[in-house]
């Protein structure tokens, strides 16, 4: 087993300041959130772009509560045992998306590993809740791995959102340190069950956990044979004192050197950068080939 070395807390660098959420339009989703006792990654996962997204009327929506089975070493949701599942809450997801007028929606999920298909009727629900009132927008759901079942993940698949992702999180020597119930290669499994249905794929990686250069090149390559189309790269931010410590700040050089690399792979969009998070500019994601081609057009304006 690998061990992540123990450090002192390591001094934020400038180009991880954000500014602090304000605007009528955050106001307004703050409202609709608690208005309609949604849960937000957002909030959850203590997401640094909370205010830059929120402010532009969009938000990620977590389903079936916010206490998750698991206990990730960087995650911020609680842990614990999970309440009944509210079968009247793909509905007002749906509602909520309809109110806000978002023209794309990112919703993700804690893990319910106790139950039975580990929530995927419920995210079948709610993916066609929201196509049903929401017929003109398009949809990115962030699942779990459902251990692996393939059944879970197709009824999910069934339910056809435009953009499916799973995130590997970590470098295969670091994931039973950092995702502790999780496996890498199941992971890739999951992104290699989505593409062989037809849907377009992706993935998140984090740094600054003590993985390497090479490391992180090698993850981005199993991400792609197994069929990832949308790679995000971003820092891995530590939520308390409870959590897994920051080993580096990564320089945003290096993520630029992963944004190119990934695209001479053949990744189809890589975003890459320390702010970087799993619904980043998601509502790019979903457009095949948009990437792909911003990038080669960068790279012709400096021959």
């Amino acid at each position: 087993m690998t061990e992540l070395p123990v450090t002192t807390k390591i001094k934020k660098p400038d180009w991880l300041r954000v500014k602090l959420p304000i605007g009528e339009e955050y106001k307004h989703v703050r409202g609709l959130v608690d208005t309609h006792k949604l849960h937000t990654i957002c909030e959850s996962g203590n997401c640094p772009n909370m205010g830059e997204c929120w402010g532009a009327g969009t938000a990620t929506f977590m389903i079936l509560g916010n206490i998750c089975t698991r206990s990730c070493g960087f995650c911020a949701v609680a842990t614990g045992r999970p309440l009944a599942v509210d079968y009247d809450e793909p509905q007002r997801v749906a509602e909520a998306i309809y109110l806000m007028k978002v023209k794309h929606a990112v919703i993700t999920s804690v893990d319910r590993d106790e139950l039975k298909d580990g929530g995927a009727e419920i995210w079948h629900n709610t993916i066609k809740a929201v196509k049903a009132l929401n017929p003109g927008t398009t949809l990115e759901t962030l699942i779990p791995d459902f251990k692996g079942k393939k059944e879970d993940i197709q009824t999910v698949m069934a339910a056809a959102p435009e953009v499916i992702s799973h995130n590997i999180e970590t470098v295969e020597r670091l994931t039973r340190q950092v995702r502790i119930q999780a496996k890498y290669w199941r992971s890739m499994e999951v992104i290699r069950t989505l593409k062989e249905g037809g849907i377009r794929t992706k993935s998140g990686i984090m740094l600054g956990l003590g993985e390497t250069k090479e490391e992180v090149v090698q993850t981005m390559q199993d991400l792609k044979d197994n069929g990832c189309d949308v790679v995000t790269i971003g820092q891995y931010l530590q939520p308390t004192q409870k959590h897994l410590p920051v080993q580096r700040f990564v320089h945003p050089d290096e993520f630029a050197y992963y944004k190119d690399a990934g695209y001479e792979m053949g990744i189809d969009y890589v975003e890459s950068g320390p702010l970087v998070r799993s619904s980043y500019h998601s509502e790019r994601h979903v457009f095949p080939g948009l990437g792909r081609k911003e990038w080669e057009q960068s790279k012709k304006m400096f021959v």
